[in-house]
């Protein structure tokens, strides 16, 4: 055990501090109360229709209610099948993908 002197304390002060509070934690109830208690200047404010869902439901809109009272139909005709079925043909005799024919027809709208 050569070697191993006499042991010595170090008397260095250490500080531990914490963390500052985040602004959550600055919000919470406790931190409000201390802060009360401290003597120290709070300031709240209540946002406008916070906590509440007045915007969801402030009654309909003129838009949604213009589109409530449409009664029109806003289907599309359907195509018949006959011109379905007379594409398809005409494609399969002509021995082209449906890819090809789209191709074609882009070129067509040039």
């Amino acid at each position: 055990m050569a070697g191993i002197g006499p042991i010595r304390q170090d008397w260095e002060p250490v500080v531990v501090r914490k963390k500052a509070p985040t602004a959550a934690a600055k919000k919470d109830e406790k931190a409000v109360n201390a802060a009360r208690r401290a003597g120290a200047e709070i300031d709240t404010m209540k946002k406008y229709n916070a906590g509440t869902n007045k915007a969801a439901s402030s009654g309909t809109s003129l838009n949604t209610k213009r589109l409530d009272d449409d009664t029109e139909n806003l289907a599309h005709e359907r195509v018949p099948s006959d011109l379905k079925k007379n594409l398809m043909q005409a494609r399969l005799d002509k021995k082209l993908t449906q890819a090809q024919l789209a191709q074609m027809r882009m070129w067509c709208l040039l």
